[in-house]
């Protein structure tokens, strides 16, 4: 009942955290502190400090709020064997949701595409658009592969709630707000590596050879953001837009990890009956 009811808490800060997300893109504001799923601050280890330039807080903020953060993905390291962390059930609902999340065309960096005149991001944009939709059919594949959704209490609250959060990113990477798509788009092309890493070892599991991620890399992407920036108005932007992507993939690590111990805590059950 405690994991339950921790599984409710979380889908209600996550309802609210949407509707505050999409108030916010539509008003152009830039946020205060948001509060996390669980009920606790989103990590402020890169605010708006004083020093360095966009592409140095963008690269602290995926470190301090991306997905390699969270202990749930963190546990596809060692995922192999009997002391394995995540089961093929949770390898398979995080395929599933990700999916949900990131599987249709257009997404993310498409909506930014459309949205950016920086000549300076058109070659990372045309690559970034390529390379995710090779990435958006080998999701497609491993979901596939890896069977549904494992069922669990509460599973069409998460469907709704994955539905808002792919809504969410569709409004936040059409914004007109200068910045505000690029940011998003950026930032998950930067946290796409942790998120590709839980991807890959379900892909093992299930005996399917990972493919090559072709994305750009971590320094051409800085770079490029580099260059776009420099201008107070639209570094806010840009940061504004990468934090709220980061704060979406947080928000589906946290529903996933819930999900996770309900299943774990039925399964003792059972075990002791």
């Amino acid at each position: 009942m405690i994991e339950k009811g921790g599984f409710r808490v979380a889908l209600f800060w996550w309802r609210k955290l949407l509707f505050y997300l999409v108030s916010l893109i539509s008003r152009n504001e830039a946020p205060p502190v948001v509060r996390r799923a669980q009920g606790k601050t989103m990590s402020e280890a890169a605010p708006r400090y004083q020093f360095g330039d966009v592409s140095q807080i963008l690269e602290a903020v995926v470190a301090a709020d991306g997905s390699a953060g969270h202990s749930h993905p963190g546990g596809a390291r060692t995922s192999f064997g009997p002391n394995a962390t995540l089961s093929l059930p949770d390898l398979a609902d995080a395929a599933y949701y990700l999916c949900l999340l990131h599987g249709r065309h257009p997404g993310v960096i498409d909506h930014a595409a459309t949205r950016s005149a920086d000549n300076a991001a058109r070659n990372w944009l045309i690559q970034a658009a390529d390379a995710f939709a090779r990435e958006r059919a080998y999701l497609t594949q491993v979901t596939v592969a890896v069977g549904p959704a494992p069922s669990t209490a509460g599973q069409s609250d998460c469907e709704t709630v994955v539905s808002q959060q792919r809504h969410a990113l569709d409004m936040l990477a059409q914004s007109d707000r200068r910045g505000c798509a690029m940011g998003a788009a950026i930032a998950l092309v930067l946290d796409w590596r942790a998120v590709r890493h839980v991807l890959d070892i379900a892909a093992i599991r299930v005996g399917l050879e990972p493919h090559v991620c072709d994305l750009p890399e971590r320094a051409a992407t800085l770079d490029m953001a580099r260059e776009i920036g420099g201008d107070d108005t639209i570094d806010r932007a840009i940061l504004f837009g990468a934090r709220q992507l980061l704060n979406q993939h947080r928000g589906l690590w946290d529903v996933l990890q819930a999900r996770a111990n309900i299943r774990a805590g039925k399964d003792q059950v059972l075990n002791r009956a």
